[in-house]
């Protein structure tokens, strides 16, 4: 990547996406956050500028800069997306950690995070505005929609499918074969041995509808 990268959010996630870049060299030009406390502050000797909203470093998209959308709200990480491909006609870039380990004949879409010791596996495929957490483990020919969000150090066994907005928590397995519907939930260290409907929140072990 030869352009610096403008990160939008500066919260937890803006955090490991500026650790990320930096570990792998690229520039970070400066976060941007809508929380006006953060403003001026530094984080990493990076500057948060402004807000997500500033049109002068969204003009800066393209050209001279990248993007990598930092939010696990997905609701404000789909408006910054739509704002980004409607004003630049850009789509924001992959952050992936040199720690993470990715399968040759995996694919993966457009700004992803994908953080230290994740692992996809073999002929997995990654849609686009993912967050893959530390040490979450994706195994061969999994399916994971655009904006899923999995925590950290979740398992995901052999042909899962997850649907798009799904949120998978931290600790959680699933078994091999599942569906996980679109917008569903699944509670920490939840274990699925079952589909998982559009919209359906499960808990426990093994997983039940709550």
């Amino acid at each position: 990547m030869e352009n610096p990268v403008i990160i939008f959010g500066a919260g937890g996630i803006g955090r490991v996406a500026l650790d990320i870049f930096q570990s792998n060299d690229i520039i970070v030009y400066c976060l941007l956050d809508d929380d006006t406390k953060l403003h001026g502050q530094e984080i990493n000797a990076v500057c948060v500028a402004g807000a997500t909203d500033n049109e002068e470093y969204i003009r800066m998209i393209g050209d001279k800069c990248e993007a990598f959308i930092a939010t696990d709200d997905n609701r404000l990480r789909k408006s910054l997306v739509k704002t980004l491909v409607d004003k630049r006609k850009k789509m924001p870039v992959n952050a992936i950690h040199q720690q993470a380990f990715i399968e040759p004949s995996a694919t993966i879409g457009h700004g992803n995070l994908i953080a230290m010791r994740a692992s996809v596996g073999s002929f997995v495929q990654i849609g686009s505005h993912c967050i893959i957490n530390a040490g979450a483990v994706i195994d061969y020919q999994t399916t994971i929609g655009d904006f899923v969000q999995i925590g950290a150090g979740s398992v995901i066994n052999g042909n899962v499918t997850i649907k798009e907005g799904a949120f998978i928590g931290s600790g959680v397995t699933i078994v091999s074969g599942v569906t996980i519907g679109k917008n569903a939930r699944i509670g920490a260290g939840s274990v699925v041995i079952g589909n998982v409907t559009d919209g359906e929140t499960v808990f426990g072990v093994p997983a039940q509808k709550v």
